[in-house]
């Protein structure tokens, strides 16, 4: 059996304030060092792949992380892979704000729950599902590099695994990590998952033991208790 590959993606780290504890638009916010340095780390890694195409979701942070990643080839950007969108904080009730949060993608999120009060989870499957069978279909490639984010993953890894709109919260995505798929030509791909959430950086995971969602609470309840409103895409 014939198959392709694809190497999934997530954007290296960001920070979403400045040095001033002002929040950054999520949709503009660059690299830090240390996601600058998760991207060149999987430069290293894929150096011997030979890619026929690099694919980034269109986001800043996506396409700079593709763009470091696969130096030598040109980006695509499909729009439709973004992140999945939340609404502003305001919207969520402030005690309920941090299990919201937290908790956004723990176990088997249903297709009717939204993200922070935004989209839902059926709407993140209705874009991103569409993409994926629109690179299956072109037989022209054999390897192609997509770089996403933690929900657009979690749901083309959740579709490979089960062949179903069934989203898996805890296929945790580290930032820059690569996962590794196998997919058989033809109109019913057979998926394989060859690996999940490699961090190239940080291979046996010892930096943290938090959850993406965590770490970035963490880093909002200064701002939630000095009464801003911060903004956040994971």
């Amino acid at each position: 059996m014939e198959r392709r590959r694809i190497y999934l993606m997530r954007h290296g780290a960001v920070a979403y304030f400045d040095g001033a504890g002002r929040p950054v638009a999520p949709d503009e916010v660059p690299l830090t060092d240390e996601g600058r340095a998760q991207a060149d780390a999987a430069c290293a890694l894929l150096a011997d792949a030979d890619l026929d195409r690099v694919i980034a979701s269109g986001l800043a942070r996506a396409r700079e992380t593709a763009e470091l990643a696969a130096p030598r080839h040109e980006v695509e950007t499909w729009p439709e892979l973004r992140e999945i969108a939340g609404d502003r904080f305001a919207s969520i009730p402030p005690d309920e704000l941090e299990q919201a949060f937290v908790h956004a993608f723990h176990g088997i999120v249903p297709n009717d729950k939204r993200f922070l009060g935004g989209e839902t989870i059926g709407e993140l499957f209705d874009r991103v599902l569409p993409a994926v069978e629109r690179l299956l279909a072109d037989e022209r490639w054999d390897t192609a590099l997509v770089v996403a984010h933690g929900a657009v993953n979690r749901a083309i890894l959740s579709y490979a695994l089960l062949g179903e709109r069934t989203f898996l919260g805890r296929l945790e995505q580290a930032p820059g990590c690569l996962n590794v798929l196998d997919v058989a030509r033809g109109p019913s791909p057979e998926w394989i998952v060859r690996a999940v959430n490699i961090a190239p950086a940080d291979p046996a995971h010892g930096a943290t033991r938090l959850t993406q969602m965590e770490q970035y609470w963490r880093e909002y309840v200064p701002e939630v208790e000095a009464g801003r409103e911060p903004r956040v895409a994971p």
